[in-house]
């Protein structure tokens, strides 16, 4: 192999391994498109102010194109959103009982594990997001993935999470009628 051809071999492997993504996930269930669904506040474990507002916004649209109609938003005025937040799992429950109200089916929540440009030269983008759809009459979690991707230097923040949101949840929603 001549040394031109091996350093091409090496740049294209290079450039394939520059934006990684890497994605667990439960089985997808069957779930009621035609059905109320409510967005739960997202947790945001990162050090990016409303990195779980944001992922939120993405988690609603890409429900949306997936053919849910019928979606409600947890209320911002009822949303706390703080860095170290120790009542995650009381407001987790005091937002199953709003959407209980709401008369909702389903419910979609998450966290944000990561929101941000990577330092060094090039400045990556990079995102990571935990999802869960539950079924809010029990609380019982249906479905849960988790992902983390990275994207090129040029690629916005939102752009590389929204790949990722989308990707999380094309198979969480896989077997929806």
């Amino acid at each position: 192999m001549t040394s031109t051809l091996r350093a091409l071999l090496l740049a294209a492997a290079a450039l394939l391994l520059g934006a990684c993504s890497t994605l667990d996930r439960s089985a997808a269930p069957t779930v009621d498109r035609q059905a109320q669904w409510v967005v739960l506040p997202f947790a945001n474990h990162t050090e990016t102010p409303l990195a779980g507002q944001r992922a939120e916004a993405i988690a609603e649209t890409i429900l949306h194109s997936h053919g849910i109609a019928r979606i409600k938003r947890y209320p911002s005025s009822l949303q706390q959103e703080a860095l170290f937040d120790a009542g995650e799992r009381k407001q987790r429950e005091e937002a199953l009982v709003w959407a209980r109200q709401q008369g909702a089916r389903y419910a979609l929540t998450g966290a944000v594990d990561e929101w941000r440009y990577k330092v060094g030269v090039d400045g990556e983008p990079a995102a990571g997001v935990a999802l869960q759809i539950i079924d809010v009459a029990s609380g019982d979690t249906l479905w849960s993935g988790a992902g983390g991707k990275s994207g090129w230097s040029r690629e916005a923040l939102s752009a590389v999470a929204q790949q990722l949101i989308r990707s999380l949840l094309g198979a969480g929603l896989a077997a929806a009628r």
